[in-house]
């Protein structure tokens, strides 16, 4: 008679290890992004950059080995769909070498990275893991930020050294506040689309905790983006929870800012002025109105294909008016002061729409709209399908299965395209844009329910069988 052995905690540790092996170089990549940038490093490709062209390899490899077809139609527009702006762009770049490399990047981050990630993302279990790792990165990033406001070590903001960058420096002011923001509609998510209460409790905590960072990283575009993505998910997850969940967060979210101080003069100043652009708006305010301008009045000259990939620098002196600054002013953050170059419109559909022109930003935003669409209407599918007759939706509660999956990916992707009205591509933490719209795409392009085995191949389905497979 034999006798099974006992499950010691190491095996179980290897048996999720091996599991997880496929998905693991994603979570290096959003795991990279917790090292400290250097300076010189600013604005160049960096370690997890390296990390997302190993996870494009291992996704080709695995690929191969399976021989299988791996997209369905749907998805391979929806994501190849970019290619046509951009090459079209890269082509008639005035600076060849410029050109290619504005095609490597952009390939990297909307077509190439994103796509890997979807393949490699086999079941809900693998997003929850990239979900949940989002969290971690964002947690790191804002306990960083956090002691540098009171510390008084970090970035210059108003002449003092307060402003919350995390490990990304003074030359990437939007990194941190990126990543938080990430973690926290991750985490908002997270609680609102389970049961689970142990889930629940330990993602509304880590939402609290990443209330204050956000704050003190002093970035308005990403505020914004957070308060109208947050308010996505609680709709979507239901008028009830909505209102409870919401009310709960906005007093502990009161209390926990207002306790670490972040409540002073230069916070409330930062707030009132998003109402005051157009009256009496700041020095970054008239920059960048300045350089959209500019960016459009590039479009109007070109309006098809733009100026070219990494364009907009050299055609901004001859399109921008005088009350552009000469860059922005940097330091601290454990670096030297400096004057920023202003190369880019800060707004990503003006930068596609001046170097790629109608054609790059119809395939983009094309792109992206599909994606918003699929991921809603899977969310959608989700919540109305009829009970599962194994009782999966018995034993999980009133929450249909994979509705915190879906509240994050649609989460995300109305996150990214409201803080794109604010921000462009551009510094470390950009990969994570490429993570993000791989995870966006899984949900919306392929079959949740599908590939739980390790290496079972998934049928390639087309929309309407991908809605009802979930």
């Amino acid at each position: 008679m034999s006798h099974a052995l006992p499950v010691t905690p190491l095996d179980a540790v290897t048996a999720a290890l091996r599991r997880a092996l496929p998905v693991l170089p994603v979570v290096a990549v959003i795991t990279l992004l917790g090292l400290p940038i250097t300076p010189s490093d600013d604005g160049g490709a960096n370690i997890a950059d390296a990390m997302s062209g190993l996870v494009v390899l291992c996704c080709a490899i695995r690929l191969v080995r399976a021989r299988r077809r791996p997209l369905s139609v749907t998805a391979a527009v929806v994501l190849g769909l970019p290619v046509v702006g951009i090459a079209v762009s890269a082509a008639g770049a005035a600076d060849p070498g410029a050109g290619i490399a504005g095609l490597t990047r952009y390939l990297q981050i909307f077509v190439l990275v994103p796509a890997a990630v979807l393949l490699l993302v086999r079941d809900r279990r693998d997003f929850r893991l990239l979900a949940w790792s989002f969290v971690a990165l964002a947690l790191w990033q804002g306990a960083v930020g956090v002691e540098q406001y009171v510390t008084g070590t970090g970035a210059s903001y108003q002449g003092e050294y307060v402003r919350a960058v995390g490990t990304f420096g003074p030359a990437d002011v939007m990194g941190m506040a990126t990543v938080v923001a990430f973690g926290l509609v991750c985490a908002v998510a997270l609680a609102l689309g389970t049961d689970a209460a142990r889930q629940r409790a330990v993602a509304v905590l880590c939402a609290l905790a990443l209330l204050p960072p956000l704050a003190l990283s002093f970035s308005r575009g990403a505020w914004i983006a957070t308060a109208v993505a947050c308010g996505a998910q609680l709709v979507l997850a239901g008028l009830r929870r909505a209102l409870k969940m919401g009310a709960g967060v906005a007093a502990a979210g009161m209390i926990l800012v207002g306790g670490l101080g972040a409540g002073t003069a230069m916070l409330q100043e930062r707030i009132a002025s998003i109402s005051q652009v157009t009256d009496a708006p700041d020095q970054s305010v008239t920059d960048r109105y300045t350089m959209w301008a500019a960016a459009a009045d590039m479009w109007r000259e070109h309006p098809l294909t733009g100026v070219g990939l990494k364009g907009f620098p050299d055609n901004r002196d001859g399109h921008a008016s005088l009350a552009l600054s000469s860059g922005s002013d940097i330091s601290g953050a454990g670096a030297a002061y400096r004057k920023q170059p202003l190369l880019s419109p800060h707004n990503m559909y003006l930068l596609v729409l001046s170097e790629q022109g109608l054609i790059g930003l119809v395939a983009l935003a094309g792109s992206w709209l599909a994606l918003l669409v699929c991921a809603l209407r899977g969310l959608v599918r989700v919540r109305r399908a009829p009970p599962d007759p194994a009782g999966a939706r018995l034993t999980s509660g009133r929450t249909p299965p994979g509705t915190d999956c879906g509240l994050v990916a649609c989460g995300l992707i109305v996150w990214q395209l409201i803080d794109f009205v604010y921000a462009d591509i551009g510094g470390p933490s950009t990969v994570l844009t490429a993570v993000v719209f791989g995870l966006i795409g899984w949900w919306a392009l392929m079959d949740p329910s599908a590939r739980t085995a390790v290496d079972a191949p998934a049928p390639v389905l087309s929309v309407p069988e991908e809605a009802a497979a979930r």
